[in-house]
C-alpha cells in the first residue's frame, strides 16, 4: 500500500493547535496515508492513544502498516466520522484533542480508478468507502433538476441548468459509464471551458455521493461532545463550503446568551461550549503551496472544549 501516501497539508499548525501532550488521548477523524497521525503518535508517547478513523478500507490498510511501530497505543476504524459515537471506546476514556482534514488525499484523486479526476478516463464511481450511491447511479439516474440543483448548491456553478441538460440528453440512448465521458459531454457546454468548471462540477457529485456537508456538520458536534474540557478541535477545509460550515458552527457552539436584546435578563441558559483559538483561518504560505499545490485552498480553524 506504498502508493497511498498523501503529503499532509498545514502538519506542523495543525499538531501545534491540537497541542499534543504526552500521555494524551487522541482522535485522527481523517486517517487517510497517516501523515497527521504519526506526528501525534511521536508527540503524545510513550502512554498516550491514538485512534484513527476512516470510511476508506484502503487507507486504513496503508496507515496501519505505516504506523505498525505504534500497534500498542493506535487502533485504526473503517468508520466515517459522523459515527464516531457509535464505536465501542468506554465512556471514560478521555479525548484530548480531535484532528479533521477534509476533502480527497492525493492517491484518491490520482488514481483513476477511483473515478474521482476528470484528468483520467475511470469508472465513474467517486465513493470514499465501498458502498451507497455511486456517482454513475447519481449522473444517471437523477432527474435534470435535481442535477442542477447539486452543481449549483455544491459547485456553486453558474451554468447549472444548461451541463445537466447536457447530461440528461447525452444519457438518454446509453448510460454514462467513465469520467473521460461526464467530462466530454461538460466540455462540450461551453468553449474553452476553464478546468475550474470542470473541478466546480465533479467536486459537486462527488460532495452529494459521499454526502459529505451533513456528515461534517454531524462529526463536528459529535467530536466537540466527545473532548474532554480544555481539549482541542482542529480543521482543515478546501473549499468554500466546508469552511463556513466550520466557521458558523465553531460560533454557535462559542456563542453566549442568545435571547433578543429586548429582554431584560438572560432566559435561554446558553453557555459556550467552546472558545475559538484561531480568530482568522489559518492559510499554507508560499513555500507550502510551491511544494504542493493541493495546499492552495486549505483553511484550518481551530477551537477548544470550555
Amino acid at each position: 500500500m506504498d502508493e497511498f501516501r498523501h503529503q499532509p497539508v498545514l502538519l506542523e499548525e495543525a499538531i501545534d493547535l491540537l497541542n499534543v501532550r504526552p500521555g494524551g488521548n487522541y482522535i485522527d477523524a481523517t486517517l487517510g496515508g497517516g501523515g497527521h497521525a504519526l506526528e501525534i503518535l511521536k508527540r503524545n508517547g510513550p502512554s498516550g492513544r491514538l485512534i484513527g478513523l476512516d470510511r476508506d478500507p484502503r487507507a486504513i490498510e496503508a496507515a496501519t502498516a505505516r504506523l505498525s511501530g505504534y500497534k500498542e497505543r493506535f487502533t485504526a476504524v473503517n468508520l466515517k466520522f459522523s459515527l464516531m459515537d457509535e464505536m465501542n471506546w468506554g465512556s471514560d476514556l478521555k479525548i484530548d484533542g480531535i484532528l479533521f482534514d477534509l476533502g480527497l488525499s492525493s492517491p484518491q484523486i490520482d488514481h483513476w480508478q477511483r473515478g474521482f479526476s476528470f484528468m483520467g478516463d475511470g469508472p465513474l464511481d467517486m465513493r470514499m468507502g465501498l458502498n451507497g450511491v455511486s456517482a454513475r447511479d447519481l449522473v444517471n439516474k437523477a432527474g435534470e433538476k435535481e442535477l442542477a440543483d447539486i452543481f449549483y448548491r455544491y459547485g456553486e456553478e453558474q451554468k447549472s441548468r444548461k451541463i445537466a441538460r447536457a447530461i440528461a440528453e447525452a444519457r438518454i440512448n446509453n448510460p454514462i459509464e467513465t469520467t473521460g465521458q461526464l467530462a466530454r459531454i461538460i466540455k462540450e457546454t461551453r468553449p474553452q471551458m476553464p478546468a475550474k468548471t470542470m473541478a466546480r462540477i465533479f467536486q459537486a457529485i462527488r460532495i452529494r455521493v459521499n454526502d459529505e456537508l451533513n456528515e461534517l456538520e454531524q462529526g463536528l458536534n459529535t467530536g466537540v461532545e466527545r473532548l474532554a474540557s480544555g481539549g482541542r478541535i482542529v480543521v482543515i477545509s478546501y473549499h468554500s463550503l466546508e469552511d463556513r460550515m466550520v466557521k458558523e458552527t465553531f460560533r454557535r457552539l462559542a456563542a453566549p446568551c442568545i435571547c433578543p436584546p429586548r429582554l431584560p435578563s438572560c432566559v435561554c441558559g446558553k453557555i459556550p461550549v467552546i472558545k475559538m483559538i484561531t480568530k482568522k483561518a489559518l492559510v499554507p504560505g508560499p513555500r507550502q503551496i510551491s511544494e504542493n499545490s493541493r495546499a492552495r485552498s486549505a483553511k484550518l480553524r481551530a477551537a477548544e472544549k470550555v
